[in-house]
C-alpha cells in the first residue's frame, strides 16, 4: 500500500501542488515565528549579558523598586547615598563602585521635534571609575562630558538626528529647557537603546541635579581578581542600610533573561495565534483537494477493493498519501520560514526596532514542530476522505467515473450545523466575555458546517448579475452549485480570514468614533498641556500659560490620592473658576456653581457604591493621613477622559509633599488655531519635553495607535487569505481536470476559447464573492456582539460600519476570484476537444 500511494502521489503531483503549497505557507509561517522569536531573544540575551560585564554586586532599593523622581520616598531619608558608595568601593575584595541615575530627558531634534518618541528618551549619568572611564560607554568620538555645558549622545541617535561632536543641542528634563555641546558619541548596550530610544549622558553632579536624585537609583560594585560574587556579596551585605537589597551580577542577568523571556513569549504566542489560523485555513484545501481525488480515482479504489484490499487499507493508503506530501511541505516550508525569520528581522530593523546582532538560532524543537504540524495536519485534513474512499462499494463503483455525494449526507450536515450555531448564538448573549468569546468559535464553525447549504440561495441570487454573459454565466453559475461541500468547502477558506477581518476593521472603526465623540463632548477646552512621558509638571507651566493675554481660561488637573469614604480614589485638585468653562459635564445631580471651599465633584460610580448625591458629605482622607470632609457639589457621568473627584487647589494643596500637576487645560480667546498654538509653544520655550494638543490631536493619537494595530493585524492575517486564494485556484484547476469531458464537449458544439475562459473566471468571482459575502455579514455580527460588551464600558460606543473598506473587500475578493481563475481558465482553454471528448 505504501508503494501504491507513492505511485498515486507523483501520478497527481501537479494536483497536489496547491496543498503543497498551502501547507507549506502556514509551516513557514509557524517555523519563522520561532526561528525569529528565538534569534531576537537570544542576541537581547547576549547583549544584556554584556550590559553586566561591570557588575559583580548591585545595591538596589528593596525590592528592585527604583526611587521616585526627586530621588526619594516621601517617607524615607535617601539610602543609596555618595557614603555609601565610598563604602562599598572600600570593601575587601571590590574593584571598583560606580553610582547610577537616569530619568526622562527629553532631546530636541534640530526640527525641535522630540527624538525617541514619548517614552523612549533617557537622561543618564557618566560616573568615572579609577581609569577615568566608565565601563557602562565606549566612546567612538569626542570624550565624556564633565560640566552641565556639555553632554554625550548615543551613536544611533547621533545617526538618527544628524548631530556630531561639537553641535549645539535643546534638553529638557523637569520644565526649562536648557541647552549644551555635544561633547562626545558613544556605544552602548543599554535595553532603552536596543528597543529604539535615544540615552543623554550628562557628567555625574549634572545629572543628578538635572533629574532631581538626591540618591542614586543603583550602585554595582565589581569584584577584584580572585573574588567571587558571593564573598563580595557577603560583604555588601554588611554595610547595606534598611530597604536596600543587594544582588549579584549573575542574578540581575538572570533576571533580564527571564523578562525577555517573557516578552519573546508573549510576541511568539501572538504570532503563533495567526500562524494557527492560516493552517486552520490550510485545512480546508486539503480536504477540499483529497475529497475530489477520490471522487476522480473512483474506480481505482473500486479495483483495489475487489482484488482484496480492505476498508481499513484504502483509508491508510489515502493517509500515507496525505502524509507524504505533508513531509514535503513541511521540509519546504521549514526552510521558507528561515527565510521568512530573516525578513522579519529586516523588516522591523527598517522600521526602526534597532534589534540587535546576532546569529540565527534554529532550535532542534522548531524543527520537529515544523516536521510535526506539517505531516500531522495534512493526515488530520485527509482522513474525512480517506474514510469516504474507504465505504465505496466496489460494484457501485465500477458504474462510475465520480462518486456522488448524498443527499442524506447533507441533511445530516445542516442539521448539525444549526444545532451548532444555535448554541453559539446563545452564548453570545450570555454576560461573561469568555463564554462570548467562546461562542463567537462557535458559530464560526457552525456556519463553515453549513456552508453548503447557504451556497444555493447566494448563487441563485447572483443569477441577475450573470445574466449579461449569456450562457457562460449560466454554465459557471451551475457549475458552482454542482457540487456544494466542494463550493462551501472552498468559500470557507477565504471567509474566515474576511470574518475577523471586519469584525476587527468595525470594532476599530467604531472606537475611534467613539473616541472622537467622547473628546469633542468631554472637553471645552482648545488645549491640554502635558509632560511628554505623562510625569507631572512644574506648577509653574500653569502660572505662565494662565497670564498669557490670549488665554481666555484655564486650569491645572493637580493630582492627589487618598481614600473617599473608605476606598482608594482618584483626586484632581482644579481651579474652581474657570473649570467649568474647560470641561462639559453631565450631571445627575447638583452643578459646578457649588465648587468652591470645601466641595468636590464625585463620578456616578463612586456616588452610586457610597449612596451620595448633591448637597451630601464625602470624608476623604489625602495621603499625609489627614481627613478633609467635603460637600458634595455635584454628581457626573464619568468617561475614559475625565472620572474621580474634582475639588479646588486650595483643598488638595496642603496634602501634597510636592505640588505638580498632570495636565493643564487651555481654552483661547480666539480658539484653536496655528497661531494659538504658536503662542502657547512660544511662551513655554519651544520645550521638546511638553505636549500640547488640541481635541482632534488626542484623538488622532488614540485612533493612530489603534489603526496602526489594525494594520499588523492585517498584515498577520494576509497570509490566511493567501493560502484561500491558493483553494481557490487549486478547486478550479482540478474542477476542469474532473471536467474534461464536459468542456471538450462544448468545445466541440461552438464554444470558443474566449468564452471557456470566461466562464471558469466567472465560476471563480462567484465562489470568491460568496465566501467574501459570508465573511463580511459573519463579521459584521461579531462586530455587533463585540460591540455590546465595548458599550457597557464605552458609554460614547456605537457601532458603524465602515461601508467604504467592507466595498473594499468585495472588490478585493472578486479580483482574488479573476487572478485565481487565470491559470485554470487558460488550461481549460486549452484543452483539444478531440482527446478531451475521448477521456473518461
Amino acid at each position: 500500500m505504501f508503494r501504491t500511494a507513492l505511485r498515486n502521489v507523483l501520478a497527481h503531483k501537479a494536483r497536489l501542488l496547491m496543498t503543497v503549497l498551502a501547507v507549506m505557507l502556514g509551516v513557514a509561517f509557524v517555523s519563522g515565528t520561532l526561528v525569529f522569536t528565538d534569534t531576537f531573544g537570544n542576541a537581547y540575551k547576549n547583549k544584556s549579558a554584556k550590559s553586566f560585564d561591570h557588575v559583580s554586586v548591585a545595591i538596589q532599593p528593596d525590592g528592585g523598586a527604583a526611587p521616585d523622581n526627586d530621588g526619594q520616598d516621601a517617607k524615607t531619608t535617601p539610602r543609596l547615598t555618595d557614603g555609601l558608595l565610598k563604602k562599598a568601593a572600600a570593601l575587601p575584595g571590590a574593584d571598583s563602585a560606580i553610582g547610577g541615575v537616569s530619568g526622562f530627558t527629553a532631546l530636541a531634534d534640530k526640527d525641535g521635534k522630540l527624538v525617541g518618541g514619548d517614552w523612549g528618551t533617557t537622561g543618564a549619568n557618566y560616573y568615572p571609575g579609577k581609569d577615568g572611564k566608565d565601563p557602562r560607554y565606549t566612546f567612538t568620538e569626542g570624550a565624556a562630558p564633565t560640566s552641565a555645558a556639555g553632554i554625550a549622545l548615543d551613536s544611533r541617535t547621533a545617526e538618527r538626528t544628524g548631530y556630531k561632536v561639537g553641535d549645539t543641542v535643546r534638553y529638557s528634563t523637569d520644565g526649562p529647557v536648557k541647552t549644551a555641546k555635544v561633547s562626545g558619541i558613544f556605544d552602548t548596550d543599554d535595553g532603552s537603546v536596543l528597543a529604539g530610544g535615544s540615552l543623554v549622558v550628562f557628567d555625574n553632579d549634572t545629572a543628578r541635579k538635572a533629574l532631581g536624585k538626591s540618591e542614586y537609583d543603583e550602585i554595582d560594585v565589581k569584584a577584584a581578581a580572585g573574588t567571587g560574587e558571593s564573598a563580595l556579596k557577603g560583604s555588601v551585605e554588611k554595610i547595606l542600610p534598611k530597604d536596600t537589597e543587594a544582588k549579584t551580577g549573575s542574578q540581575l542577568s538572570a533576571d533580564q533573561d527571564s523578562m525577555i523571556e517573557q516578552q519573546t513569549s508573549s510576541m511568539s504566542q501572538v504570532l503563533l495565534i495567526f500562524a494557527g489560523i492560516a493552517l486552520f485555513v490550510g485545512i480546508f484545501i486539503i480536504a477540499n483537494t483529497f475529497t475530489m481525488l477520490v471522487a476522480q480515482r473512483t474506480k481505482e479504489l473500486a479495483l483495489m477493493r475487489a482484488v482484496g484490499a480492505s476498508r481499513r487499507q484504502v483509508t491508510r493508503s489515502v493517509l500515507i498519501e496525505a502524509g507524504i506530501v505533508g513531509l514535503v511541505a513541511a521540509v519546504t516550508g521549514f526552510a521558507l520560514g528561515i527565510g521568512v525569520a530573516v525578513g522579519l528581522e529586516s523588516l522591523m530593523n527598517s522600521a526602526g526596532a534597532s534589534l540587535p546582532d546576532g546569529p540565527l538560532v534554529i532550535a532542534p524543537t522548531t524543527i520537529l514542530v515544523a516536521l510535526l504540524i506539517g505531516v500531522v495536519v495534512t493526515m488530520l485534513a485527509a482522513w474525512l476522505p480517506g474514510r469516504r474512499a474507504a465505504k465505496i462499494p466496489p460494484v457501485a463503483a465500477m458504474n462510475s467515473v465520480h462518486a456522488t455525494p448524498t443527499v442524506r449526507g447533507l441533511v445530516v450536515r445542516n442539521t448539525i450545523g444549526s444545532l451548532i450555531v444555535a448554541l453559539g448564538v446563545l452564548m453570545l448573549f450570555m454576560d461573561d466575555n469568555y463564554v462570548k468569546s467562546g461562542g463567537a468559535g462557535i458559530v464560526l464553525v457552525g456556519v463553515i458546517v453549513l456552508t453548503p447549504l447557504l451556497s444555493r440561495p447566494f448563487i441563485a441570487a447572483s443569477a441577475p448579475l450573470l445574466k449579461p454573459f449569456g450562457v457562460t454565466g449560466k454554465l459557471s453559475r451551475l457549475n458552482s452549485v454542482r457540487n456544494p461541500r466542494r463550493t462551501a468547502s472552498t468559500a470557507s477558506a477565504l471567509m474566515i480570514g474576511l470574518t475577523l477581518i471586519t469584525a476587527m476593521t468595525v470594532v476599530a472603526t467604531s472606537m475611534s468614533s467613539a473616541i472622537n465623540k467622547m473628546a469633542a463632548g468631554s472637553l471645552k477646552a482648545d488645549y491640554t498641556v502635558s509632560m511628554a512621558n505623562y510625569q507631572p509638571l512644574a506648577p509653574t507651566v500653569h502660572k505662565k500659560l494662565a497670564a498669557l493675554p490670549d488665554v481666555e481660561a484655564s486650569s491645572p488637573l493637580r493630582a492627589a490620592y487618598g481614600e473617599a469614604d473608605g476606598s482608594y480614589s482618584k483626586i484632581s485638585g482644579v481651579d474652581a473658576k474657570d473649570f467649568g468653562k474647560l470641561v462639559s459635564l453631565d450631571f445627575t445631580s447638583g452643578s459646578l456653581a457649588g465648587l468652591k471651599g470645601n466641595a468636590a465633584l464625585v463620578d456616578k460610580a463612586t456616588a452610586d457604591e457610597k449612596g451620595l448625591k448633591a448637597g451630601d458629605t464625602i470624608p476623604v482622607r489625602f495621603d499625609d493621613k489627614k481627613t478633609v470632609n467635603l460637600k458634595v457639589a455635584g454628581v457626573y457621568e464619568q468617561n475614559e477622559m475625565i472620572d474621580g473627584l474634582f475639588t479646588p487647589t486650595s483643598v488638595v494643596d496642603p496634602h501634597l509633599d510636592k505640588i505638580a500637576d498632570q495636565q493643564v487645560l487651555l481654552k483661547m480667546k480666539d480658539g484653536a488655531s496655528d497661531t494659538a498654538e504658536n503662542t502657547v509653544v512660544k511662551a513655554l520655550g519651544d520645550n521638546p519635553a511638553i505636549k500640547i494638543q488640541d481635541k482632534q490631536a488626542i484623538s488622532n493619537e488614540i485612533g493612530g495607535a489603534i489603526n496602526m494595530l489594525l494594520n499588523m493585524l492585517y498584515g498577520l492575517l494576509a497570509m490566511a487569505i493567501l493560502i484561500a486564494v491558493l483553494g481557490v485556484i487549486n478547486t478550479l484547476a482540478m474542477s476542469v481536470f474532473e471536467r474534461k469531458h464536459e468542456i471538450g464537449m462544448l468545445r466541440a458544439i461552438g464554444l470558443d476559447r474566449a468564452k471557456v475562459k470566461q466562464m471558469v473566471r466567472l465560476e471563480s468571482v462567484v465562489i470568491s464573492l460568496f465566501g467574501a459575502v459570508l465573511g463580511i455579514g459573519l463579521g459584521l455580527f461579531l462586530g455587533w456582539i463585540a460591540g455590546g460588551t465595548i458599550g457597557n464600558t464605552v458609554k460614547t460606543y456605537a457601532m458603524e460600519v465602515p461601508v467604504g473598506r467592507i466595498a473594499v473587500f468585495l472588490g478585493i475578493a472578486a479580483l482574488v476570484g479573476v487572478l485565481a481563475a487565470v491559470w485554470p481558465a487558460r488550461s481549460a482553454a486549452r484543452l483539444n476537444p478531440l482527446q478531451a471528448i475521448k477521456s473518461e
